[in-house]
């Protein structure tokens, strides 16, 4: 077997293993005085403790140019039986967080790294939702949480799913212009032995949920979903299909209420029996005839295997040729900066090295023709993985969580221009 083909499958083993194994007030957010790495993209390097010392998941959410929220799941310490949930907001694109708010007397958040707990805000209206143990230590049904305090007291919510027993995974959340919340996750409550994609929507915050609908009803099973909203407040749906195991693109034009499958995000045409667990990237910039997606996707397809970016200018009818990101790339994402005639676009990444698993960044100025060498963000021996991207004003803002010394994983935030 090959020095390279060796190296990917026990990347794939490792990166597989980190998303699907299991761990289970008011903080102060502290160590913020880090150093700075990669001084040519004006970076800033910080650990956001959250007085958790072992983060098991997280999400972060853009409202605006300028408001990030931030929900992470964690133990206090190693040997906590279940999670703690914490909630933080920063208004100013990441400089400054505001003290952690503690959600507690939910049930605990079983999901990993690749089945993250989810979060989306409109306004001072907040929804969270994650996965809990049922039947089974590692698989149960979703739990529903809001906010209409802008984060400062939580209330439970319904399950947007039908069954409270069921298995439900690999959600994404969004809230769109008008202030309506929409949920997708994977489920298989016919048990015909493969996950559908499923969706439901909410009215009044996060209180309630619509009847759930299938949106297709055979996909890959454990591979994380991405929403992305449109301007024109267009629903799109970023996930792995079951044949071929290509990621495509669902997407809705009235808020929800119908959908159609649109095309294939990469048509690399991989037939394969197994589950990668690799979702990808989804970013909508501009408006109207201006407007374009950008994706990252992650293929195991037979000489072609990688990441990959593309664009779509025709709301993803149709696709660039895909670019090929790293050497040796998975878990991916994207972002664009507003205001730049979508030009200015960055992607990070897991990188198999080596030396082991690292984050790596590579960035566009020219809407994705042509792409920077990359650039190794992490330090070496620290197993980061996961790594979420967005934008905010002009500078990007990555996440991610790796090792410490300790063996427990810590959140890292990493910003840079």
């Amino acid at each position: 077997m090959r020095y390279r083909t060796l190296l990917r499958l026990i990347g794939l083993v490792y990166l597989v293993l980190m998303g699907c194994s299991l761990e289970s007030g008011k903080p102060e957010l502290s160590d913020r005085a880090a150093r700075t790495i990669g001084d040519s993209y004006n970076a800033g390097y910080f650990k956001l403790i959250l007085d958790l010392s072992d983060v098991s998941s997280f999400d972060v959410y853009l409202e605006d140019d300028q408001t990030i929220h931030l929900i992470v799941s964690g133990k206090h310490i190693a040997t906590d039986q279940e999670t703690a949930i914490r909630y933080t907001r920063s208004e100013d694109g990441g400089h400054h967080w505001m003290d952690a708010v503690s959600i507690p007397h939910f049930p605990t958040v079983i999901g990993k790294r690749g089945n993250d707990i989810q979060l989306a805000a409109q306004g001072q209206h907040l929804v969270a939702i994650w996965q809990t143990s049922g039947e089974f230590p590692t698989m149960g049904p979703m739990v529903s949480a809001f906010s209409s305090d802008n984060g400062t007291t939580w209330n439970k919510g319904a399950n947007p799913a039908s069954d409270n027993g069921g298995n439900q995974a690999y959600i994404d959340l969004i809230a769109d212009q008008q202030g309506v919340f929409h949920v997708i996750w994977l489920e298989d409550p016919e048990e015909n032995g493969y996950q559908s994609l499923r969706y439901a929507r909410s009215i009044d915050h996060g209180k309630h949920w619509s009847q759930p609908i299938t949106l297709d009803d055979s996909t890959c099973s454990c591979c994380w979903n991405t929403f992305a909203l449109s301007a024109r407040n267009q629903l799109n749906v970023l996930y792995r299909d079951l044949v071929p195991r290509d990621m495509a693109l669902m997407q809705s034009l009235d808020g929800g209420l119908t959908w159609k499958k649109n095309s294939a995000v990469g048509d690399f045409q991989w037939n394969f029996e197994g589950c990668p667990h690799i979702g990808g990237g989804l970013k909508s910039i501009g408006l109207n005839d201006r407007a374009q997606l950008h994706g990252v996707v992650w293929t195991g397809a037979e000489d072609k295997s990688g990441l990959y970016q593309l664009v779509s200018s025709n709301h993803g009818q149709s696709w660039s040729a895909p670019k090929k990101l790293g050497e040796m790339a998975t878990n991916g994402d994207i972002a664009v900066l507003a205001g730049t005639d979508a030009n200015t676009i960055a992607a990070i990444w897991n990188e198999i090295e080596p030396g082991g698993v690292n984050i790596l960044l590579s960035k566009s100025a020219d809407g994705g023709v042509s792409w920077s060498t990359p650039q190794r963000l992490s330090e070496a021996g620290l197993s980061p993985t996961h790594p979420k991207l967005i934008a905010t004003g002009r500078k990007f803002l990555a996440l991610w969580t790796e090792k410490n010394s300790s063996h427990t994983h810590r959140l890292v935030q990493y910003t840079f221009k």
